[in-house]
This record gives C-alpha cells, sequence and structure tokens, in this order.
C-alpha cells in the first residue's frame, strides 16, 4: 500500500471536528494548502533508485519519504479502488538491503540539505511542504509480505540511529493481513514508540471487505491483528469510502463499521487516529469513483460521535 498523495477538495477536517490531536497526528495543519503540481501525483521514483521515493501527502501534513517493501507487487488484497499496475510483478519480493539503504541515504540527502527544490516536480512546492514529516515502509502491494520485512525495518532503524540526519518517524502502511506473521512481529519490534502504523480498514462486515476490497483474507483476521497490534501501542485506521457504480456506502454498513471500531476499543485497542477519505484517482476497476466531501464529513461526524475517537476527513 503507498501512503496516498492526495489532491483533496476540502480542508484537513469538515466543521464541527475535534480540536484534540492525538499523539500520533503529524503536527498542526500547515499554512498552505496542498500545492497544485505534478508532484502531487502518483509517487515518484527518483531516477536511479529502485526502492527509494518521495512523496507529498496530505494526510501526512507534508513530504514522505518512502521505501517500496513490495517490488514484487505481492499483494492480499485487490481492492475496487487501487491503483497499482500488477500485469508484470515480479518474482522475489525481497528487498536488497544494501541498495536500499543507500537510496534511502541519498534521498534524506536532498530533503535535510533543502535540495529536493532541485527536481522539477518539487520547483514550485513551498518549503513547508518539503520537510520531512515520515519515512514510510509502503509500496505497490502488501509490505508485510516482503520475505526480509524484519532485516528491512532494521536496516531503516539502523539508517536513523547513525545520527547523521536529525530524528524521523518511521510508518508502516499495511491493510493489517500480515500484521500476526513471526517475521512481522520481528520486525514492528525494532520499532521505538514514536513511530506509527497505520492500517487499512475500509468495511464493518465480511460482505463488504469481499465487495471492496476482494480478498480472501478472513474479516475477523484483520481485526484480531489489529486489535492484538494496538493493545500494545496506538494504530491510526485509515478507512477509504469509494462510490460504487454511483452507490454511496450503505448506512447499515456505516453502523457495522462504527460498531467494529467500538468492539475494538472495548478490547483494549488504542486507536490514536482514525482517517476517512476516498479514492481522488482514476481507478483500475470501472464503477468506482470519489465519495463527495460532504458524505465524508457526515461519516466523519458520526464515527466521532459513536466512538468518541479523534477522526478526520482527507
Amino acid at each position: 500500500m503507498l501512503p496516498a498523495s492526495v489532491n483533496v477538495s476540502g480542508a484537513d477536517s469538515p466543521a464541527g471536528a475535534s480540536s484534540n490531536r492525538s499523539a500520533l497526528s503529524a503536527g498542526p495543519p500547515l499554512r498552505h494548502k496542498p500545492p497544485d503540481c505534478s508532484a502531487l501525483g502518483s509517487p515518484r521514483i527518483f531516477p536511479g533508485t529502485r526502492y527509494v521515493f518521495c512523496v507529498l501527502a496530505q494526510r501526512a501534513r507534508g513530504l514522505l519519504i518512502g521505501v517500496d517493501l513490495c517490488p514484487g507487487k505481492v499483494c492480499s488484497f485487490r481492492c475496487v479502488y487501487c491503483q497499482a499496475d500488477r500485469s508484470h510483478p515480479e518474482a522475489e519480493n525481497r528487498v536488497e538491503l544494501e541498495v536500499m539503504a543507500a537510496e534511502l541515504r541519498r534521498v534524506l540527502d536532498l530533503a535535510f540539505e533543502d535540495r529536493l527544490v532541485t527536481l522539477g516536480d518539487f520547483a514550485h512546492v513551498p518549503a513547508e511542504w518539503l520537510q520531512l514529516k515520515q519515512v514510510a515502509l509502503a509500496g505497490d502491494g502488501e509490505p508485510t509480505f516482503c520475505s526480509n520485512f524484519s532485516e528491512t525495518v532494521q536496516a531503516v532503524v539502523h539508517v536513523r540511529a547513525q545520527g547523521t540526519y536529525p530524528f524521523f518517524k518511521i510508518m508502516l502502511v499495511t491493510n493489517g493481513s500480515g500484521l500476526h506473521l513471526p517475521e512481522v512481529e520481528r520486525g514492528l519490534a525494532k520499532l521505538n514508540s514514536r513511530d506509527e502504523v497505520w492500517i487499512k480498514l475500509d468495511a464493518g462486515t465480511q460482505a463488504c471487505m469481499q465487495r471492496i476490497n476482494r480478498t480472501r483474507v478472513k474479516y475477523q483476521r484483520i481485526l484480531d491483528n489489529i486489535a492484538q497490534l494496538a493493545t500494545h501501542r496506538p494504530v491510526v485506521i485509515q478507512s477509504l469510502f469509494p462510490r460504487v457504480h454511483g452507490q454511496e456506502p450503505p448506512p447499515d454498513e456505516i453502523a457495522a463499521y462504527i460498531r467494529q471500531l467500538l468492539r475494538l476499543k472495548s478490547q483494549g485497542a488504542q486507536i490514536a487516529q482514525v482517517q476517512v477519505f476516498s479514492t481522488h484517482k482514476p481507478s483500475k476497476i470501472n464503477g468506482c469513483s470519489h465519495l463527495t466531501l460532504r458524505s465524508l464529513s457526515l461519516i466523519a461526524r458520526r464515527v466521532r460521535e459513536e466512538t468518541g475517537l479523534t477522526v478526520d476527513v482527507f
């Protein structure tokens, strides 16, 4: 899963949103709206790099450096809104650690030496949008299926620990289906308390997950994985609500989704933030389109009022 580079049609939060920001929030809203430039398009792989890219992300409130843990584009979901091209998957879903670490240092050099503006896509971006927010473990697939996930996390942590750069947070962006795997548990243990895990939850029922995420993974597996991790560390829930064949998410499905959030809370899950958003780019699947900001805001208000969680709309 790639962290979305979002070209939004409204502000970060709807009117009436809670003013309390969670400990995991990326900080106060930026003074500038997202710049209208090609840098807000698909995540851009720098020339000469295989694993590391930069993207301006509304939900992170600025610059993300991404590490692609999915060179083989392996994913357990086939979401109706997915934009990834998996027509030519690679045979191996493994990261070459030395290559990745060298690329990461190169891009961190560009970011911390304020040299991103020398790249065409970033030339006209406000300086505050080029301040690094996080390094994201992501990709055109499910990053927890990387065969050397733990070693890759350790390599990124090692780059940070060397002290060459100012401290940066590490963020895993996942659909949650692989969080129970021993290799992933070993990798997550290497993160510190300031790092973040963002987990997809687009549905409140197995039927809806089948319709939106198109997966063989059991819905309960996702819930169990969220509950298991979130009892040990706060997580961010990412929920994308699309319009499918002209239809908005039905009210009973939103009610079921809210019940699942409440159930997670009752199990001791620490949910630092719920991100409510929609697709903003053409999908590979016909019939999937953007849900309006008004509809997203209504969903967010209902979640906020019924769960007491911090909810933001993007």
